[in-house]
Protein backbone atom coordinates (compact mmCIF):
# COMPACT_ATOMS: atom_id res chain seq x y z
CA UNK A 1 0.00 0.00 0.00
CA UNK A 2 1.85 2.94 -0.97
CA UNK A 3 2.46 5.57 1.51
CA UNK A 4 0.94 9.42 0.90
CA UNK A 5 1.81 12.73 3.24
CA UNK A 6 -0.72 15.25 4.06
CA UNK A 7 0.23 18.08 5.37
CA UNK A 8 -1.91 20.62 7.08
CA UNK A 9 -1.32 24.35 7.05
CA UNK A 10 -0.21 24.31 10.47
CA UNK A 11 2.40 21.59 9.92
CA UNK A 12 0.55 18.78 11.28
CA UNK A 13 1.45 15.88 9.31
CA UNK A 14 0.17 12.54 8.24
CA UNK A 15 1.79 9.63 6.69
CA UNK A 16 -0.84 7.07 5.83
CA UNK A 17 -1.01 4.06 4.04
CA UNK A 18 -3.48 4.71 1.46
CA UNK A 19 -5.05 1.54 -1.10
CA UNK A 20 -4.39 1.96 -4.84
CA UNK A 21 -7.44 2.93 -7.33
CA UNK A 22 -8.70 5.17 -3.90
CA UNK A 23 -8.19 9.19 -4.45
CA UNK A 24 -5.85 11.15 -2.38
CA UNK A 25 -8.89 12.97 -1.03
CA UNK A 26 -10.79 9.70 -0.15
CA UNK A 27 -7.40 8.88 1.81
CA UNK A 28 -7.53 12.00 3.54
CA UNK A 29 -11.45 12.04 4.35
CA UNK A 30 -11.68 7.91 5.80
CA UNK A 31 -8.43 8.95 7.91
CA UNK A 32 -9.76 12.29 9.06
CA UNK A 33 -7.14 14.52 7.56
CA UNK A 34 -8.29 17.86 8.55
CA UNK A 35 -8.48 20.61 5.66
CA UNK A 36 -9.91 18.06 3.04
CA UNK A 37 -14.11 19.35 3.33
CA UNK A 38 -14.73 17.22 0.19
CA UNK A 39 -18.28 18.64 -0.30
CA UNK A 40 -18.90 16.71 -3.85
CA UNK A 41 -17.44 13.66 -2.46
CA UNK A 42 -15.14 13.51 -5.44
CA UNK A 43 -17.22 14.55 -8.27
CA UNK A 44 -15.11 17.71 -9.26
CA UNK A 45 -18.11 20.15 -8.54
CA UNK A 46 -16.71 21.94 -5.53
CA UNK A 47 -12.97 22.22 -5.24
CA UNK A 48 -13.12 21.55 -1.48
CA UNK A 49 -10.20 19.01 -1.54
CA UNK A 50 -7.48 21.70 -3.26
CA UNK A 51 -3.96 20.55 -1.98
CA UNK A 52 -0.41 21.58 -3.00
CA UNK A 53 1.40 18.70 -4.51
CA UNK A 54 4.95 18.89 -3.66
CA UNK A 55 7.13 20.28 -6.39
CA UNK A 56 9.16 16.73 -6.87
CA UNK A 57 5.93 14.73 -7.71
CA UNK A 58 3.67 17.57 -10.21
CA UNK A 59 5.01 15.82 -13.21
CA UNK A 60 4.62 12.05 -11.83
CA UNK A 61 0.68 12.73 -11.57
CA UNK A 62 -0.38 12.92 -14.88
CA UNK A 63 -2.27 16.31 -16.09
CA UNK A 64 -5.50 18.01 -14.89
CA UNK A 65 -8.42 17.51 -16.86
CA UNK A 66 -10.26 19.99 -18.55
CA UNK A 67 -12.91 20.46 -15.58
CA UNK A 68 -10.70 19.65 -12.54
CA UNK A 69 -8.59 23.16 -13.98
CA UNK A 70 -12.10 25.27 -14.51
CA UNK A 71 -12.67 24.48 -10.76
CA UNK A 72 -9.03 25.31 -9.48
CA UNK A 73 -10.05 28.82 -10.86
CA UNK A 74 -12.06 29.07 -7.71
CA UNK A 75 -10.01 28.20 -4.85
CA UNK A 76 -7.99 30.44 -2.43
CA UNK A 77 -4.45 31.23 -3.27
CA UNK A 78 -4.40 28.82 -6.46
CA UNK A 79 -0.36 27.71 -7.47
CA UNK A 80 1.03 25.97 -10.28
CA UNK A 81 1.05 22.82 -8.32
CA UNK A 82 -2.88 23.44 -7.44
CA UNK A 83 -4.61 19.97 -7.47
CA UNK A 84 -8.05 18.53 -6.43
CA UNK A 85 -6.91 15.50 -4.59
CA UNK A 86 -10.29 13.62 -5.34
CA UNK A 87 -8.53 14.01 -9.08
CA UNK A 88 -5.53 11.96 -7.97
CA UNK A 89 -5.86 8.43 -7.98
CA UNK A 90 -3.32 6.48 -5.67
CA UNK A 91 -1.51 4.02 -7.63
CA UNK A 92 2.21 2.26 -6.30
CA UNK A 93 3.68 4.50 -8.44
CA UNK A 94 2.40 7.36 -6.42
CA UNK A 95 4.20 5.76 -2.87
CA UNK A 96 6.07 8.76 -1.31
CA UNK A 97 3.55 11.37 -2.34
CA UNK A 98 3.49 14.61 -0.61
CA UNK A 99 0.62 17.38 -0.55
CA UNK A 100 -0.34 20.17 1.45
CA UNK A 101 -3.13 21.20 2.45
CA UNK A 102 -3.89 25.29 2.16
CA UNK A 103 -5.14 27.53 4.88
CA UNK A 104 -8.51 27.41 3.69
CA UNK A 105 -11.18 25.73 0.95
CA UNK A 106 -13.01 27.65 -0.87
Amino acid sequence: MPKVTYIEFNGDEYVLNIDPGLSVMEGAVNNNVGGIIAECRGACSCATCHVYVDPSWVSRIGEKNDTEASMLECVCDPQPNSRLACQIKVTEQLEGLVVRLPQKQT
